[in-house]
């Protein structure tokens, strides 16, 4: 009996053997499809043209999407510099206006204690007088002149009235300097 369960035990039965054989047939089968793909290089090549196409479509997105962060990013900051420098020079101009307006009223002061009283008494006596003309001027004009003329005039007086202190600096320098001149001409 034992030999006969030996041999039983290592004799495959039938449908063990079907099992088997169906078994080899499928590895078989799988084998020959992995040397049937191997030796079809042009599906290979396909396949990896797929795979390199995706590849670089994914690397486009992608670069392409860091390149709008990256735009916005840089926009932003162009936008932050820009408001930046625009504050500084804000703060230049309005430092050199303060400096000029120093200047010009310390110089108008200086003018005016250097000034000798005769010469400032004779400046007003003129001022007095060019007022004087110039009142009969603008009303001998005023009558002669057509409508048109005068209502332009009218603007560029009114232009004039907004800007009296800068004006009125700048006359009295000019007169000031005028007379310096001509007095050290003199000596």
């Amino acid at each position: 009996m034992t030999d006969r369960f030996q041999q039983d035990q290592s004799a495959p039965t039938l449908e063990e053997l079907r099992e088997q054989a169906e078994h080899t047939r499928d590895e078989l089968g799988r084998t020959v499809e992995a040397l049937a793909a191997k030796a079809d290089v042009k599906a290979q090549a396909k396949e990896k043209a797929a795979e390199v196409k995706a590849q670089a479509r994914e690397k486009a997105a992608d670069a392409r999407d860091q390149t709008r962060v990256k735009a916005a990013e840089l926009q932003e900051q162009t936008k932050v510099k820009a408001a930046e420098l625009q504050e500084q020079a804000a703060e230049k101009t309005a430092l050199v206006t303060g400096r000029l307006r120093e200047g010009t009223v310390k110089a108008a002061r200086l003018m005016k204690e250097k000034t000798p009283d005769p010469v400032l008494d004779r400046t007003a006596q003129a001022a007095a007088q060019l007022r004087d003309g110039a009142a009969r001027a603008g009303h001998l004009a005023a009558e002669k002149t057509p409508e048109p003329v005068r209502e332009k005039a009218g603007a560029v007086l009114a232009g004039a009235k907004d800007r009296r202190v800068p004006l009125l600096v700048a006359s009295a320098a000019l007169a000031a300097f005028l007379l310096l001149r001509r007095r050290r001409g003199r000596g």
